[in-house]
């Protein structure tokens, strides 16, 4: 159980990683 919450946590946070990732070189090309 506590495995599948690890697992679910490191999703969550490569998720936000990618989106923050996705906005800042979407802010790059509209410049």
């Amino acid at each position: 159980m506590f495995l599948k919450d690890f697992i679910f946590s490191v999703i969550c946070m490569l998720l936000l990683v990618v989106c923050v990732l996705v906005g800042v070189a979407f802010l790059t090309l509209l410049e």
